[in-house]
């Protein structure tokens, strides 16, 4: 069962589908809030013995069959010579802001092997005490580019939606050089030994269908298709996935993570028979009386049985007021 999450990613006959959940090491959890008592984010994610200790809490605690790498989409940003800040009970902010043409040019390329060599030695200290993959990840090129340009107020990305609007050239030179900044980092995860990738495309839901088509999927498909020769699978996730579901499958990832704007049998249905889909339950599912946490995952492999690619999470992360009681419900409802 070791493999159950490999194997479901790779469209393979499974015992049962594997379940793990995004954003599953957090504030939910109270081995989690006594770390973080002690230490800020920015150490957390820049010490690898912090950052395998969070890696491998839920493990311990609920019992999933995958690890994800605990660490956060912008650390990328060190290897673009720009700076993360993870301010106490506030969004993180990448500075100084990139704002113009010019600041893209003048932005240097450090190496990942030199610049994000901690994410690297936590993924080796983890390795050898988890029994389950470790997934590796990254955010996409759109959502790194909003955070660079908009992380003092990316709740309305107005520069973001000027600049795609009045110079998409150079916006487009934005993202070229974070997609290579991505395929590097994601190569040296995979060099340091994760067995999966996801890629994290959290703001796409601000773009159109046509802006989507433009700044989103162009750079997703690089990434792909920059990894496939390495021959580890790469889920990729979107807000409004299920919305997309076409424009995704197109992009031929191993698998797609959705959100629960439809339902998994109309995905699968969708999605071609050899990408896997992942999902996609609402987290505030999860804040329901245990009993009906049972049934709703019940219910959705009932639906499911026999569908071939399908892994079971949530279509949004853990939020810090779920009981860490119900996720370890959800878990044991899927493995039983």
């Amino acid at each position: 069962m070791k493999d159950l999450f490999l194997r479901a990613l790779k469209c393979q006959s499974v015992e049962r589908p594997p379940v793990w959940l995004m954003r599953q090491a957090g504030r939910y959890m109270p081995e989690y809030r006594a770390l973080r008592k002690k230490h800020s984010l920015w150490k957390m994610f820049h010490h690898p013995e912090l950052a395998a200790e969070v890696t491998r809490q839920p493990i311990e605690r609920i019992g999933v069959d995958a690890a994800i790498l605990f660490s956060d989409i912008l650390v990328i940003a060190e290897s673009l010579g720009l700076n993360v800040e993870f301010p106490e009970s506030r969004s993180p902010r990448v500075v100084p802001a990139v704002h113009t043409a010019k600041a893209v040019l003048d932005l240097p390329y450090i190496p990942v092997k030199e610049s994000l060599a901690y994410v690297f030695e936590t993924i080796r200290q983890i390795k050898p005490s988890i029994d389950v993959p470790l997934i590796g990840f990254s955010g996409a090129p759109f959502t790194l580019a909003s955070y660079f340009v908009d992380s003092a107020n990316h709740s309305s990305f107005e520069r973001t939606k000027q600049w795609m609007r009045e110079d998409p050239t150079s916006f487009h030179w934005l993202l070229s050089k974070i997609t290579h900044a991505i395929i590097e980092y994601l190569k040296e995860q995979i060099a340091a030994g994760v067995d999966a990738i996801q890629v994290f495309d959290s703001w796409a839901n601000q773009l159109d269908d046509l802006q989507f088509a433009e700044f989103s999927t162009p750079y997703l498909k690089q990434i792909v298709d920059g990894l496939r020769p390495y021959g580890v699978p790469v889920i990729l996730f979107c807000r409004d996935s299920s919305l997309r579901a076409e424009a995704l499958s197109k992009i031929q990832p191993s698998g797609i993570s959705f959100d629960w704007h439809l339902p998994m049998q109309k995905l699968r249905q969708i999605v071609p028979s050899d990408i896997a889909v992942q999902g996609n339950f609402n987290p505030e599912f999860l804040k329901l009386p245990q009993e009906q946490v049972h049934a709703g995952v019940k219910q959705l492999l009932t639906e499911m049985q026999g569908k071939k690619g399908f892994i079971v999470n949530l279509g949004h992360g853990v939020t810090p007021d779920i009981p860490v009681g119900n996720v370890r419900c959800f878990v044991d409802a899927v493995k039983n």
